[in-house]
């Protein structure tokens, strides 16, 4: 497996650049795409490995999918939901929990026998949380261990049952499969959302055409609408740049602009949280396409502040939970982290994972059953860290590499590419490259690190 020796940044990063496309638009404008009829051209597309496993995935239920990676681009072909088909294999979404969740959603509505599974990751993921209120609506759902895990089984059918929910977990892939099984229902849906998770699903269906309605907590979705096709052009993820962000923060001098990033308010949290703390910030040329905000923002190196964030602000920020856990460790005071035991059923236990890490490389660091605390600031030492298979805990640690004393070593890196294969590209690109990639447990030819 592959690591990566990180040493201290030597001079201040600066520059302009575009990060990764929103991962949490391309699953969605696919699968949108999936269910319209005619041609969607999905502009700036994703292609990592988790939004791959999707676009296989709706080919299995019968839909055409011609991807261009040299062009950005994807463009999925479509008669509409009701001319999906039984799925010819095993849909297998390998490491993509939003690709399970959601399909389940829309397989729920396909005649036939659809089943479900990932790698091992995925299979240690909960899955009661679609379960149960799918079955309550009449589609036969089951999983492994007493439905808890996958592989799960589905035997679509239509109609749907219409029906009333509430989200117990504040979770947009739970909200998002229930918004796409309600589309097959014989009347009306409602769910209710006590705690707002991001809402790309909403935005992106009612801009085919489907009606769907926000009175207060609840969603209102009205099917029997076709749904259209139409072009989408998406921004930059933002939790994507959320590592950019703070290595610019981190490192004295930095001053860099990050170009075209979605701004959508239900995914902004960490820019919130980092304006309490001081972090020069500002956002610029912002305007709204089909309900998404994107803009612009500048960066500037810091002085931060501590911070605190509760159960209300995670959904919007819980992505970036381990990289503002190294801001932590800089910033000045007490910072504390509440209600993010989701954390600990992601890729992996993410709370652990970054506390693990962090404690290793000398910071003050208590986890708590459902948050952190960590003092600051504190001086990182070097070490060795692990990534623990998870994409945001590898790109962390790098991240905590650019202010720690001496060199710190990310074990295990390939899971980035899950979410940001040009990561460390990226970093180049604004005058970070102060590092070694080593493939396998063995260094790279200097020509090999000049491409990296």
């Amino acid at each position: 497996m592959g690591k990566v020796r990180m040493l201290p940044a030597s001079k201040k990063l600066k520059g302009k650049i575009f990060c990764p496309p929103d991962k949490s638009l391309s699953h969605r404008a696919a699968m949108i795409g999936a269910l319209s009829v005619g041609e969607t051209v999905v502009q700036n597309f994703s292609f990592c490995h988790d939004t791959w496993s999707t676009l296989h995935c709706l080919e299995l239920l019968g839909v055409k999918v011609q991807a261009l990676p040299n062009q950005g681009l994807v463009k999925i072909s479509s008669s509409g939901k009701e001319d999906l088909s039984e799925p010819t294999d095993i849909l297998d979404v390998d490491n993509s929990g939003t690709t399970l969740r959601l399909i389940a959603g829309i397989t729920a509505g396909v005649q036939g026998l659809s089943i479900l599974t990932g790698d091992q990751s995925i299979r240690r993921r909960p899955m009661k949380r679609i379960i149960d209120p799918l079955r309550k609506i009449g589609v036969i759902i089951g999983g492994r261990d007493r439905d808890q895990y996958a592989p799960l089984y589905v035997i679509g059918k239509k109609p749907l049952h219409a029906f009333h929910h509430t989200l117990e977990i504040p979770s947009a892939q739970v909200k998002s499969c229930l918004l796409f099984t309600a589309l097959w229902g014989d009347g009306p849906s409602f769910i209710k959302e006590p705690i707002v998770s991001r809402n790309h699903t909403e935005n992106m269906l009612k801009a085919v055409g489907s009606d769907i309605r926000k009175q207060k907590e609840v969603i209102e979705v009205y099917p029997g609408k076709e749904l259209k096709a139409r072009s989408f052009n998406l921004p930059g993820d933002v939790s994507s740049a959320a590592f950019l962000i703070a290595a610019a923060l981190l490192v004295s001098g930095s001053y860099i602009i990050i170009q075209n990033l979605g701004l959508n308010p239900t995914r902004t949290g960490m820019l919130d949280c980092l304006q309490r703390m001081g972090a020069k910030i500002k956002t610029f040329d912002a305007r709204e396409e089909w309900g998404e905000r994107q803009g612009h923002i500048a960066v500037e190196h810091s002085i931060l502040n501590h911070f605190e964030i509760d159960r209300e602000e995670i959904p919007s920020l819980i992505d970036e939970i381990p990289i503002l856990s190294v801001l932590a460790t800089q910033a000045h005071g007490r910072s504390i982290i509440r209600g993010a035991g989701e954390l600990r059923v992601k890729e992996s236990d993410r709370l652990h994972a970054i506390s693990e890490n962090l404690i290793s490389l000398g910071a003050l660091v208590d986890e708590t059953k459902d948050g952190l605390v960590i003092s600051g600031p504190v001086r990182l030492k070097g070490g060795k860290v692990k990534s623990y298979g998870d994409h945001r805990i590898a790109m962390s640690m790098v991240i905590a590499g650019l202010i720690a004393d001496a060199p710190v070593e990310v074990e295990d890196i390939e899971c980035i590419s899950i979410s940001y294969p040009n990561f460390f590209q990226d970093l180049q690109k604004i005058g970070y490259g102060n590092f070694q990639i080593f493939p396998d447990n063995s260094l790279m030819s200097p020509h090999e690190q000049e491409e990296v």
